[in-house]
């Protein structure tokens, strides 16, 4: 800070309250207890169902104020625990508005929350995170952003989390390039995102192998399918769509879906399917009505040439046939010479594309799978958050301080865009 001037460890730092860095680090502080305590009660409210298991004669901060500087942490982008000392308990004006606001006589130790996390339970806090969406969700918070004023966009793709040049702990997925081993951390998300651009976490699946040898590695599409019996099990009633990359076009992905009663739109690239690509070719010829040019831009200076086909019969490889339809996009606007340049977008879905909803498909739809990258992943990784840094080597606290920063994320988005119900 700039009018900050260190002591010796152990001593006070001297701030100026006027300093803009002081007074935004009081202002985020006042913003994030007044938007908890809208939304979700307070952060008492919030963490309640956390078990405490900590010896109770040696502790001496609450469970929901160790979370709540956790998520300060990351709300605040100091990058690591070892900046919470520097900036919430030596700096005279953040830390005497911690202390008022949480009520007690300083800010937890960076190395306090990590073993207080290396004992929690990872289970209890997901249901925290996927719990705050559904607040939003069941408080009509997000109902306006739904596609066709019914489903909910869940995005679900995966990023990498956490990269070491040795195992880190036996469920360390390995990668070998040149007789070199990289040691890493994947993670699946499912997100529920909404044309303004915001991006919530709803449920996690972490990618970890179950040893340190086992006999096929852990992969993102096992992970979802783990991933799609929780969140069935936790929404079952929930109207879903779901935004896919092409990975998951498959026929175990669609067989999902049906049984869950889910929609989706699953990106279709030209080498994905065969069959389903050179139906679409064949038929999409044969009934030039299912059509239509849409034209859109500040000077309409973007033109969208849609195609489809519905009821498309497709066998899988295990002899499970579906009915799908195939949406293709291709959009062409002016690169930055003012030159035309056109790009596909193709998705298979089991909705029935129509003349009337096929732009509402495509644009308000398929093309927001890029918001859990855009939006989530980028700004997690980029925007402060630090997502990729080992905020600790503990295999549990990892976790903890990684459900942290999704709910972080969260309540950044509320802060940043105000009230949503207004």
């Amino acid at each position: 800070m700039s009018n900050s001037d260190s002591t010796q460890a152990g001593t006070a730092v001297m701030t100026d309250p006027a300093d803009p860095d002081i007074q935004a680090q009081v202002a985020m502080l006042k913003a994030l207890v007044g938007t908890v305590q809208h939304f979700f009660g307070g952060f008492k409210r919030l963490f309640r169902a956390l078990t405490d298991r900590r010896d109770p004669r040696h502790t001496t901060y609450p469970l929901p104020v160790l979370m709540a500087t956790g998520v300060l942490m990351f709300l605040l982008r100091l990058g690591s625990r070892r900046q919470i000392a520097k900036l919430l308990r030596e700096n005279g004006p953040s830390a005497a508005k911690f202390q008022a606001l949480f009520g007690v006589s300083n800010c937890p130790h960076g190395d306090t929350l990590n073993y207080a996390y290396a004992r929690a339970n990872v289970a209890e806090l997901q249901e925290v995170v996927t719990g705050m969406t559904e607040t939003l969700i069941r408080r009509k918070v997000l109902y306006r952003h739904r596609l066709l004023d019914q489903y909910f966009l869940v995005v679900v793709d995966g990023t990498g989390m956490l990269s070491f040049p040795e195992r880190h702990c036996p469920h360390c997925m390995t990668r070998t390039y040149h007789e070199s081993t990289l040691y890493y951390h994947p993670v699946l998300e499912a997100k529920l995102v909404t044309p303004t651009g915001l991006a919530f976490s709803l449920m996690t699946e972490f990618v970890e192998n179950p040893g340190e040898n086992p006999t096929k590695q852990d992969c993102e599409l096992k992970a979802f399918y783990r991933l799609a019996e929780r969140l069935k099990q936790r929404f079952p009633r929930l109207p879903i769509c779901l935004l896919l990359d092409g990975l998951f076009a498959g026929g175990p992905t669609l067989s999902i879906c049906e049984r869950n009663h889910w929609k989706y739109l699953i990106v279709l690239r030209e080498d994905d399917v065969p069959y389903l690509n050179d139906e679409f070719r064949a038929l999409s010829s044969l009934a030039p009505e299912d059509h239509l040019v849409y034209r859109t831009g500040v000077q309409l200076e973007i033109k969208q040439d849609l195609r489809w086909v519905n009821k498309i019969a497709y066998e899988d490889a295990r002899g499970e046939e579906h009915s799908v339809a195939v949406l293709e996009c291709l959009e062409t606007k002016p690169d930055a010479n003012k030159q035309p340049r056109t790009t596909r977008f193709k998705w298979v879905t089991n909705f029935n594309v129509t003349a009337q909803r096929v732009v509402d498909l495509a644009n308000q739809g398929g093309r927001l799978r890029w918001k859990i990258e855009n939006e989530g992943f980028n700004v997690q990784k980029n925007g402060g958050y630090a997502l990729e840094h080992a905020y600790s080597r503990d295999a549990t606290a990892s976790k903890f301080f990684y459900l942290l920063l999704q709910i972080a994320h969260l309540l950044a988005q509320l802060i940043e865009r105000g009230s949503l119900s207004r």
